[in-house]
């Protein structure tokens, strides 16, 4: 993402593709939408066992409840991860395209390398900000 800072100017999009494309990188929101169907099966069995009366009642229900506790926990942690991934997302990309105007509208303007130098100090913070 920093390769503005070393003269590529062209779209961020276009990097960000080339990059994941190139570097691919683990993909923990799928994992976690894996683990989450996976809780599910554990739970239907579990409640199959408590109806075939291979586990008492009481200790099942038990079970289920702490199982389901559980799974809301990662269902949430999808949603969080979700909603922070599209709202940077959004940020970024609403930001590249506010520098990318503003060095336009000043090209060849004596204000322009004192912007470019600022407008690119804000996008570094922002890549740094979670």
């Amino acid at each position: 993402m920093y390769s503005r800072f070393l003269g590529y100017r062209g779209s961020i999009v276009a990097c960000e593709a080339w990059v994941k494309n190139r570097y691919k990188k683990p993909d923990h929101r799928k994992t976690l939408l894996n683990e989450i169907d996976e809780m599910l099966e554990d739970i239907r069995k579990l409640r199959e066992d408590i109806d075939n009366g291979g586990v008492k009642r009481d200790a099942g229900v038990a079970r289920i409840a702490s199982m389901q506790k559980e799974l809301r926990g990662t269902i949430a942690q999808v949603e969080t991860f979700t909603a922070n991934k599209d709202r940077k997302g959004l940020l970024m990309a609403g930001a590249d395209r506010a520098i990318r105007e503003l060095m336009f509208i000043f090209k060849d303007d004596p204000i322009e390398l004192p912007l470019e130098e600022a407008s690119m100090s804000v996008w570094s913070r922002m890549q740094l900000e979670e």
